[in-house]
């Protein structure tokens, strides 16, 4: 018997939220070190600030009312609970479109392009264009289930797509994905490509190696090492978490501060063509994904995939999958195009959209106009 698809409400309890603003209300602070600005991570004076936003500016249950306007479920599958949104658009011929979110992101990474792609009609856009919209949260992440075994890969997680999709009645759909979502996304149209139309992600497919020098002209040896300058920059979360992440673990689930330190710093990091990460995303958009961290108590669980490493073949990126058109929002250099076609069937690599890592958020109305040209010159499924 198939497993039910049971409707789901977000109602963190009234206790929790107090219990987070007197965790906030008595924070020990840390002098801040010598240095200027970030140079020492996150300042404190910045950090204090963001606290007591938290604390007493930024309303959960404002937001949490806002994630409830979209339609959310449950259902089993391969023994575990996966929580996904499912909107359907008003054109009946939409497209079904799953999304997968980045870390440390969230179903609210896409919470503001939800409206533009379920009804591009009412955002101006091409009716014609208009998709039915599944967003699952990866196991380990907001309300589905941790993995409680080592040994996770993306490969499950696309299968566990594939079955969502299946388990919703959609014979065909395209798939789209960011950061951790970028690598789930290729494997989906690995384990059904007689089923995905097409397959877009937010960045590149990959970063050149050293084995990939030999083969690099002058001019592409020098975007090499720009990427290996800016690599060596920033925490080294992959690192971080593959050593230890329940050490760190436990102080993000303790302390709201920390979580909440930890998660500036990676936006702080994810946002380089801007100042600080408010100047481009709304504070209280990144203060949603924070909390629904902290009150699922995920910020350890959700590190499976640096810790377990993508795939079976450590941290790279999905190779062979040529059967199903490939469009990417943001790709970077020729370089990046010549070694991405090795693997995948480019049709899509535009120049010039804006935004920094998780576009969704910054930028939801060039991110859904791109989407919508990717998937509208695809051909139409039989």
């Amino acid at each position: 018997m198939t497993p039910a698809i049971r409707p789901f409400r977000i109602d963190i309890a009234q206790a929790d939220i107090d219990d987070l603003h007197e965790r906030l209300a008595r924070i020990r602070w840390t002098a801040q070190l010598p240095g200027d600005g970030w140079d020492r991570g996150v300042p404190t004076g910045y950090l204090r600030d963001w606290a007591e936003h938290w604390r007493t500016g930024y309303d959960w249950r404002t937001h949490e009312a806002e994630l409830n306007t979209f339609p959310q479920f449950i259902t089993e599958i391969d023994g575990y609970d996966i929580h996904f949104l499912h909107v359907r658009s008003p054109e009946p011929d939409a497209l079904p479109l799953i999304l997968t979110h980045g870390w440390p992101a969230s179903i609210v990474e896409f919470t503001k392009i939800i409206g533009r792609l379920t009804d591009p009609r009412a955002h101006g856009a091409d009716p014609a264009q208009a998709f039915h919209v599944v967003i699952p949260s990866v196991p380990g992440f907001g309300f589905s289930s941790a993995p409680r075994e080592t040994g996770w890969k993306v490969q499950r997680v696309a299968r566990m797509w594939v079955e969502l999709m299946d388990r919703l009645g959609y014979e065909h759909f395209g798939a789209q994905g960011g950061d951790l979502g970028a690598y789930v996304t290729p494997e989906v149209a690995l384990s059904a490509p007689d089923r995905v139309v097409g397959v877009h992600i937010d960045g590149g497919l990959g970063f050149p190696t050293e084995a990939d020098v030999p083969d690099m002209n002058d001019e592409e040896r020098a975007v090499y090492a720009e990427i290996q300058q800016w690599a060596q920059g920033g925490v080294d979360h992959h690192t971080l978490l593959r050593v230890a992440p329940q050490t760190f673990a436990h102080g993000w689930h303790d302390s709201p501060v920390a979580l909440l330190a930890w998660m500036l710093e990676k936006f702080h990091e994810f946002t380089p063509m801007a100042e600080v990460p408010e100047d481009v995303i709304d504070r209280d958009h990144i203060l949603t994904n924070v909390s629904l961290y902290w009150f699922t108590g995920t910020s350890g669980t959700s590190s499976w995939p640096m810790y377990n490493g993508l795939s079976d073949d450590g941290f790279v990126w999905p190779t062979g999958q040529a059967k199903v058109p490939t469009g990417v929002y943001s790709g970077g250099p020729a370089l990046f195009r010549r070694l991405a076609e090795r693997h995948n069937t480019i049709v899509h690599w535009p120049e010039g959209n804006p935004g920094n890592h998780f576009v969704a958020m910054e930028e939801p109305d060039a991110h859904a106009a791109d989407i919508r040209r990717f998937f509208a010159n695809l051909p139409t499924p039989a």
